[in-house]
């Protein structure tokens, strides 16, 4: 005798060995042995043979019309051996049931299950519009294989996913066709998406994947601005009183956002009176209005070689630029310094207008201001006397710093840029070198971090918000609580100089000038939106330094290629951490063998990757040099946050 019954979902047939009352031991085709509840039995019966059914039974369910069984089906719930009884006749077989039941069980679109072995037909309108979507689902599947088909065999990509391509790697909605079409294609091929569709031209270059996947993620709506924005408001700052002094800014030629200049004025034998003068968009910007909603979204200027996209408008930047021969407002930063000791006896804060005289070009006179000609007084330039004193009140701050942090500054170090002759990935590329802590750098950065920190504490002081940088066992993190920064050997920081290409500038600026003002700021210390933006800034402000870095290390790439060169000289960071000498690159070479910090080798170079932006390099020579001295103090790939106040250039 056997039994046809279910487990664990699964309709099967056995030979009964005994039965318990309702429960029935029985042996499967396979020889196992199992315990069947009544409650999952269905019935017993002698003929065929347990062997011949199930495939008999299946065979048969598949000639069987679902849409036929749906019609002849009696309304309510019903029996599956009712209905093939309806179907087969009165004499159905034992293999006719089961091939009933198995059509019932397959086809849940044209029946609802309603218990074992129970029934119910789908209503009409249900039906019509389940076999709407399985057709729906049919033909995508048609498309999807048609879509892998041509890219696989024809070796050309879709329309539809060219038109897609970029964003359907940097935001894939995997649920969508189009992605499964473009993951199973990669698959076939055996290459990543990203590779496929750049080997089918979907893609133009690699270049282009890295600026476009870039944009699309960050600048979903676009680069530009809406042609809508409110303007600045023109001479909306006469009340302002324009300050007495001789300002001017250092910058590099290219520079477009001029959001710093200082000034030097003697206010006796024993005292100078220092400067930091910076634009003040916060006055203009008001929290919450269109323009600032846009400043929020962008969170900071994006800079990379041969691509700036800035944070404001250019008519807001061009209103609030520190541009020589205009009076334009500022929050500056007075600090009364001992022209022997060069200590600081007190500082002040002031909302004005100063008129920049000269707006200086770092590059243009950097072979001026060498440290000797300083030294020796032999400076020819019209701003020398100033910049002296700048110069010297700068490595007294740093010494200061210094004592704090416990270990020098790293200064002399060279780092390298790009500038690109010619639009696109086929620009020319010209190497272009920047000595870091050369005088005119600290003078600048220096003079940055004493307002940064000066300021940061004035908030702290009266009581009122800000965003802040601290750093302690290693970790910079930003917040809206003040604590020291062990990396920079400051008690606090807050970030307040780049208003016009950073937005927790902008916010710390809007929250000094109240203070100023003597205004209500416009941020509590419990503001959500300041913790908002905290997170959303240090993702963003990430991200962006990520992408500088990236396109880098492509430019780097092309310079090699471009040079043609056949070996290249490398230093060791640390481990299998190198950085390739004269370029802003490094990259881990697995496999290099241990060798100390500093220790200079030579590599043969075997290829490039764009994609991932990667030297195909092989170890050549470990050279009789070391070079420790030039690297990085801090984490190899991060910037510090000194190094941050050494200000961009437009072409970095």
């Amino acid at each position: 005798m056997y039994l046809f019954f279910e487990e664990d979902g699964t309709f099967k047939v056995g030979t009964i060995l005994s039965q318990n009352g309702s429960a029935y031991q029985v042996e499967l085709l396979t020889g196992r042995r199992t315990k069947v509840k009544g409650g999952h039995v269905f019935f017993e019966f002698e003929s065929p043979v347990a062997s011949d059914v199930m495939p008999k039974a299946e065979a048969m369910s598949t000639e069987i019309d679902p849409q036929f069984l749906w019609e002849v089906a009696p309304e309510g719930e019903f029996r599956f051996e009712t209905l093939a009884v309806e179907y087969f006749g009165e004499a159905a077989s034992v293999i006719e049931k089961i091939a009933t039941l198995l059509t019932l069980h397959n086809h849940p679109v044209y029946f609802h299950r309603k218990g074992r072995g129970n029934y119910r037909k789908a209503p009409e309108e249900i039906l019509k519009a389940a076999l709407a979507a399985l057709e729906k689902k049919r033909l995508a599947e048609e498309q999807k294989k048609a879509w892998v088909r041509q890219m696989i065999d024809e070796q050309t990509a879709p329309k539809e996913i060219v038109s897609q391509a970029i964003n359907l790697l940097a935001s894939p909605d995997k649920n969508s066709n189009l992605w499964k079409a473009l993951s199973d294609a990669a698959s076939e091929a055996r290459m990543t998406p990203l590779r496929l569709l750049l080997s089918l031209g979907a893609i133009k270059s690699a270049y282009r994947w890295h600026i476009d996947s870039f944009y699309a993620q960050y600048f979903p709506k676009g680069k530009g601005f809406a042609a809508d924005l409110v303007k600045p408001s023109e001479n909306g700052w006469d009340d302002l009183p324009i300050a007495n002094v001789k300002a001017f800014s250092i910058d590099d030629s290219s520079t477009t956002e001029i959001d710093d200049a200082t000034s030097v004025e003697h206010v006796d034998d024993k005292l100078l009176r220092i400067g930091v003068h910076i634009a003040a968009p916060g006055l203009g910007i008001e929290r919450d209005s269109d323009i600032d909603r846009v400043a929020r979204s962008r969170l900071s200027t994006v800079y990379a070689p041969g691509i700036k996209t800035t944070m404001l408008p250019e008519d807001w930047i061009k209103e609030f630029s520190l541009d020589e021969g205009r009076a334009v407002p500022c929050l500056s930063l007075y600090a009364l310094v001992d022209k022997e000791t060069l200590e600081v006896s007190a500082t002040e804060t002031h909302l004005e207008r100063i008129k920049v005289c000269s707006n200086i070009r770092y590059d243009l006179i950097e072979d001026e201001f060498t440290e000797e000609k300083l030294l020796s007084g032999n400076v020819n330039h019209p701003f020398a006397e100033e910049i002296t004193w700048l110069w010297k009140f700068a490595k007294k701050c740093l010494s200061e710093r210094e004592a704090v942090r416990g270990k020098p500054e790293q200064l002399g170090r060279v780092e390298w840029s790009f500038d690109l002759e010619g639009n696109g990935e086929d620009a020319v590329i010209h190497l272009k070198s920047r000595r870091r802590g050369s005088p005119l750098d600290l003078a600048v950065g220096e003079l940055m971090i004493f307002a940064n920190t000066v300021w940061g504490g004035w908030l702290e002081e009266v009581n009122v918000a800000g965003i802040y940088r601290s750093q302690s066992m290693g970790r910079v993190k930003m917040s809206t609580t003040p604590g020291s920064h062990d990396g920079m050997g400051v008690a606090q920081y807050a970030w307040c100089t780049s208003p016009l290409r950073r937005y927790v500038d902008l916010v710390n600026q809007r929250q000094l000038i109240s203070a100023v003002l003597d205004r209500s700021p416009s941020y509590r210390p419990s503001d959500t939106d300041l913790f908002a933006i905290v997170s959303n800034f240090t993702l963003t402000y990430g991200a962006y330094s990520e992408f500088q870095r990236k396109m880098e290390r492509y430019w780097s790439l092309r310079w090699i290629e471009q040079e043609g060169l056949k070996t290249i000289e490398a230093v060791v960071v640390k481990g299998e951490l190198i950085r390739i000498e004269g370029l802003p690159f490094m990259q881990r070479m697995p496999g290099l063998p241990e060798l100390p910090r500093g220790q200079k080798i030579l590599l043969d170079i075997l290829g490039v990757d764009y994609v991932d932006v990667l030297l195909d390099a092989r170890l050549k020579e470990v050279l009789d040099e070391t070079d420790e001295e030039s690297l990085e103090e801090d984490e190899p790939l991060e910037e510090t946050d000194a190094q941050q106040e050494q200000k961009p250039t437009d072409s970095e």
